[in-house]
């Protein structure tokens, strides 16, 4: 299946597609992993967005990436990464956060990148050269990680 990529600033989201970008990090982080919590908290309005699209138009995954000083002091973040449930297990997922990174490093350069992720994914996160910091808490109730990037 062909994906469309593209990355805004919240600035240059349409209504639409900030409407479909929630819609589908509460469909993921609310209802299917049964976890209520406060999705806007105010940082996307300062952040960037990676918009994944299948060939229909239809938003296929997303996630947010935040200039450092918003989460993180001295880090850029990237989090409420997303794929659609039915288009898991094809490496979708992979070539998100591959294109989360390569932005980061070419708009932030050599800014530290910090992820919070949920603890039974540090595997995963491990395969794009993330690193433990050993800050593990409990958010929302789901057991998380710190995480650093690091090159290979």
């Amino acid at each position: 299946m062909h994906l469309n990529w593209q990355i805004k600033y919240y600035n240059d989201l349409t209504t639409n597609e900030f409407h479909d970008l929630i819609a589908l990090r509460m469909e993921i982080f609310v209802v299917e992993q049964d976890c209520p919590y406060q999705d806007l908290d105010g940082k996307d309005k300062k952040s960037y967005h990676m918009i994944c699209r299948d060939g229909m138009g239809n938003l296929a995954g997303t996630a947010r990436i935040l200039p450092a000083g918003l989460a993180y002091k001295d880090a850029c973040a990237i989090g409420r990464v997303v794929i659609r449930e039915n288009l898991r297990g094809a490496g979708h997922g992979h070539t998100l956060m591959n294109k989360c990174v390569e932005f980061c490093v070419n708009e932030f350069g050599g800014t530290p990148i910090l992820i919070s992720a949920q603890k039974h994914l540090e595997q995963y996160y491990e395969k794009h050269n993330f690193k433990s910091t050993g800050k593990e808490y409990l958010e929302d109730g789901i057991p998380h990680v710190e995480m650093i990037f690091t090159k290979n």
